[in-house]
């Protein structure tokens, strides 16, 4: 690519070499169900506030379910307890509340930049600390969580994770104990088996210090998801087309304009969103329903489908009619 380019990388329509999961055993097909039918009971509520809301309904995807009882080790009661402290985490956080203007000051200088899919079509997330623009606040914590849910807005049909992609070159600014504490928390609690690769480059000694500080709270299967130094193209993690030229040598020659891809960004998660959402209204807008499908349903009915394979547990789903675009 010889142009310089200003705007996100739209989704693919499959992931090329999707990640399956192992085949479910009939017993964790029963404990899938078993918490399911938790979330269904129509006298449930994640507080004594209000029953659960649509946005809610469809978070409990089939899906979600598993990733909860996979990080809670096959324990129902676990994952039911671990499930009902996001929802409530999520109505305290303002997670349905939250709009773009309201973390957009964190956003202006590019330090955060979804952008590209992995070979396995996982969306990648660049994070840039030497653009840091403002001092730490809850807003930079807020900022960090609604970047990771329009990297999950732009997950392709039978992709669940995402890789950070992280350069501490330039005199990065590098948060603190407990900012990065209160972000590990975040995503190990209420993002489970959500991150594919982190991939960092440029660390430097003092960062390798507290690398080493931090690495007791991270659970052994997020460490052994860290790679310092790769070579993002040579280890076959991206091809070069999907990558940034500068710092990571793909060929996708991009520089962050905020007033371009800002609202590019958020008129292409937008678009997926409602279209995603009335695909689950016509499958019958209930908890338990397969991101896949209505993933897959959307594009059925948009284009010609792509030979996507299913993840297991998936149904093959007509198109919806009247689904939206």
């Amino acid at each position: 690519m010889s142009e310089t380019v200003y705007l996100p990388i739209n989704p693919p329509a499959e992931p090329a070499v999707p990640l399956p999961h192992p085949e479910l055993t009939d017993g964790e097909k029963q404990m899938q169900q078993e918490v399911q039918k938790h979330f269904e009971d129509p006298a449930y509520t994640p507080s004594a506030e209000k029953p659960l809301m649509d946005v809610e309904k469809m978070w409990l995807s089939y899906e979600c379910i598993l990733r909860y009882l996979r990080a809670s080790k096959w324990k129902v009661d676990v994952a039911i307890q671990r499930l009902e402290a996001t929802l409530k985490w999520r109505r305290e956080y303002g997670m349905y509340e939250t709009v773009p203007a309201d973390v957009e000051p964190e956003a202006v200088t590019g330090k955060e930049i979804p952008l590209g899919f992995d070979v396995h079509g996982r969306p990648a997330l660049y994070l840039i600390p030497s653009r840091q623009n403002t001092t730490e606040s809850t807003q930079q914590i807020q900022f960090n969580v609604w970047m990771l849910e329009r990297c999950i807005d732009l997950m392709p049909p039978g992709v669940e994770s995402l890789d950070l992609l992280i350069n501490y070159a330039d005199k990065a600014k590098n948060p603190s104990f407990g900012t990065a504490r209160a972000v590990l928390n975040i995503l190990q609690d209420h993002y489970p088996e959500r991150l594919g690769l982190a991939l960092i480059l440029n660390v430097p000694w003092l960062l390798n210090t507290f690398f080493k500080l931090i690495t007791p709270f991270v659970d052994p299967v997020t460490r052994n998801k860290m790679k310092f130094n790769p070579q993002v193209i040579e280890d076959g993690i991206f091809s070069p087309d999907m990558v940034m030229a500068q710092w990571w040598g793909g060929s996708y020659k991009f520089e962050y304009e905020h007033d371009k891809y800002w609202p590019a960004l958020i008129a292409l998660c937008e678009e997926r969103t409602k279209a995603w959402t009335a695909t689950w209204q016509k499958l019958g807008g209930k908890v338990g329903l397969k991101e896949f499908d209505y993933k897959r349903g959307h594009l059925e009915h948009t284009e010609a489908a792509p030979s996507v394979p299913a993840p297991e547990g998936a149904d093959s789903v007509p198109a919806p009619e009247g689904a939206e675009s």
